[in-house]
C-alpha cells in the first residue's frame, strides 16, 4: 500500500493537522543510501518533516530542507513538491553511533551546533530562504521552532522512525499541528496537554495506526474533517540533461581535464544514486572544452 498523507481541519476552525505514514519512503531511502541505523532515523525524520511541510505547497511550488551540524552526518537534505514526490540525501551515510537502549542518538549524529535551512520555490523571481539555529538537533523540535519563530505560526511537530533488528524500517511517519489565526488560548493549552500524553508516533504506526488514526490521537473528541489525501513517494527526476548542466558549470580547467580523459566519466546522483556514465565522445558532444553558449 502506498504511503499516505492527509490534511485536516477541526470543525471549529481552530487547528489544522497534517499526518503521514512514510514507512515505504524511508525504507527506500535507506536502501538507496546504505545508511546505518542512526543515519536512517535522522534522514527519515527530515524526509518525513519535508513531506509534512510540502503538504502546504500549491501547484508547481517546491520545498527543500537542509540540516547542517557539527556531528558526523555533517549535512542532510530533503526536497518535495506539492504532489508528494520526495527525495533526500546525506553527506555521510554512516555515523557509527549505535542506539542507547531504545533511543537513537540523532542529536549527536547531527551535532548540537548547526542550522536548519528552509528554501521555498514559490514561483517568484527568487526562492524564499530562511535559516534558524538548531534547538535540539532532533529535527521535529527544530522544525516546530522554525514554524513558530520564523513563520509566526504556533506549531507542534512529531516525527518517528522505528527499525527492525536488521536495520530495515518497520514504521515511519509523523504529524504537524498548527493553530489557526483565531485559535483561543485555552484550546492551545488543552492541545499542548494532549500532545504531552501521546505515545511515540512510530510506535502508533507500528501498531497499525493510519494517518487518520494519528489525527484522532491528537484531537481526541474534537471533530475534524479530512480536506485532502495524497500519496507520498520517492521520486528524483534526475536525467542526463541535468548532469550535462552540472558538468558545464565546472571551472574551465576541470572541464578540459575531463574531456581529455580516455576513461569514461562516472557521475552518481546524490539523491537516487543513479549512475551516469559518459564516454569521451559524449563529453565532446556536450562541448565541454568551450564556453560556447547554446
Amino acid at each position: 500500500m502506498p504511503d499516505q498523507l492527509i490534511r485536516c481541519l477541526t470543525e471549529d476552525g481552530s487547528f489544522r493537522a497534517i499526518a503521514t505514514d512514510t514507512t515505504g519512503l524511508i525504507e527506500e531511502l535507506r536502501q538507496r543510501h546504505g545508511t546505518d541505523p542512526t543515519a536512517t532515523v535522522a534522514l527519515g525524520r527530515l524526509a518525513t518533516g519535508t513531506a509534512l511541510l510540502g503538504a502546504l505547497l500549491k501547484g508547481d511550488q517546491r520545498l527543500a530542507l537542509m540540516v547542517e551540524g557539527n556531528g558526523p552526518l555533517q549535512r542532510l537534505h530533503a526536497e518535495t513538491d506539492a504532489s508528494g514526490n520526495v527525495r533526500a540525501s546525506l553527506r555521510v551515510p554512516t555515523c557509527n553511533l549505535p542506539p542507547e537502549g531504545m533511543k537513537f542518538p540523532v542529536a549527536a549524529a547531527i551535532g548540537k551546533a548547526g542550522f536548519l535551512h528552509v528554501i521555498k520555490d514559490l514561483g517568484l523571481k527568487e526562492p524564499y530562504q530562511s535559516m534558524v539555529q538548531l534547538q535540539t538537533s532532533e529535527i521535529a523540535e527544530d522544525l516546530a521552532y522554525y514554524l513558530t519563530s520564523s513563520e509566526q505560526i504556533p506549531s507542534a511537530v512529531a516525527l518517528g522512525v522505528l527499525l527492525n533488528t536488521d536495520g530495515s524500517v518497520l514504521a515511519a511517519g509523523g504529524f504537524l499541528v498548527q493553530a489557526m489565526p483565531d485559535c483561543a488560548e485555552d484550546l492551545l493549552a488543552t492541545l499542548e496537554d494532549r500532545l504531552h500524553e501521546l505515545p511515540p508516533v512510530s510506535n502508533l504506526l507500528a501498531e497499525g495506526a493510519t494517518p487518520p488514526d494519528l489525527v484522532r490521537q491528537v484531537f481526541g473528541d474534537w471533530p475534524f474533517n479530512i480536506r485532502q489525501t495524497n500519496e507520498i513517494r520517492f521520486q528524483c527526476g534526475c536525467n542526463l540533461r541535468q548532469i550535462a548542466t552540472v558538468l558545464r558549470s565546472l571551472p574551465e580547467e576541470e572541464r578540459v581535464a575531463l574531456a581529455a580523459h580516455k576513461e569514461p566519466t562516472v557521475i552518481n546522483c546524490e539523491y537516487c544514486r543513479q549512475e551516469y556514465t559518459l564516454q569521451p565522445h559524449d563529453l565532446a558532444i556536450l562541448d565541454m572544452t568551450t564556453d560556447k553558449k547554446s
